[in-house]
């Protein structure tokens, strides 16, 4: 069974025979290590499922600085959601972090979609809420959490980003240096 209807089948009933006309509604891409789906200025045109690999939603700021400030990884979204929403350019980039297979899914897709299965919107639903409940306990974190504080937060948290992430990329996400970075680790701050 295909990924991402597991994924559904987390959250919402999915009856066996609707597999098929939920995934044609799909596109799959497969990426390379930094190939980027989205830049700066682009409007975005899709929503992302990650269904192998590693992607990153990054902005670079006045002095040229990649600050990432989201990671995808399996079964995880992605996108530029204001940007897809109004149509409007974006401010980020999106880029594969590691050689990545995505599905996507627009716009006049996601309606087509609603319209057939309307109970996938309530997946929909969920994902976004679940998408900005963590951006609110990431903004509590950062204001609230000393710097080791969040290292060990996110350490406990996503294993899998410690040793799968670059730590360059880590260190962007959590607002250190790269170094500051090392030297946690150094210390086994975890």
């Amino acid at each position: 069974m295909h990924s991402l209807i597991l994924h559904i089948k987390n959250y919402i009933p999915v009856e066996d025979e609707e597999y098929e006309s939920i995934l044609q509604f799909f596109d799959t891409a497969e990426l390379k290590k930094r190939d980027t789906i989205l830049i700066e200025g682009q409007i975005c045109k899709a929503n992302y499922f990650i269904v192998k690999g590693c992607l990153r939603m990054f902005f670079i700021n006045e002095k040229g600085v990649e600050q990432t400030t989201q990671f995808a990884i399996e079964n995880w979204w992605i996108s530029d959601n204001l940007s897809l929403l109004t149509q409007k350019p974006t401010a980020f980039h999106i880029q594969a972090v590691e050689k990545s297979e995505v599905l996507s899914i627009g716009n006049s897709s996601y309606q087509k979609l609603i319209q057939l299965h309307p109970s996938i919107e309530s997946y929909f639903r969920m994902m976004h809420q679940r998408a900005l409940g963590a951006a609110q306990y990431r903004m509590k974190y950062q204001h609230g959490m000393s710097r080791e504080e969040i290292y060990r937060f996110f350490a406990n948290s996503f294993p899998e980003f410690i040793q799968r992430i670059p730590q360059y990329l880590l260190a962007s996400y959590l607002g250190f240096t790269p170094e500051y970075l090392s030297e946690l680790r150094k210390k086994k701050i975890s």
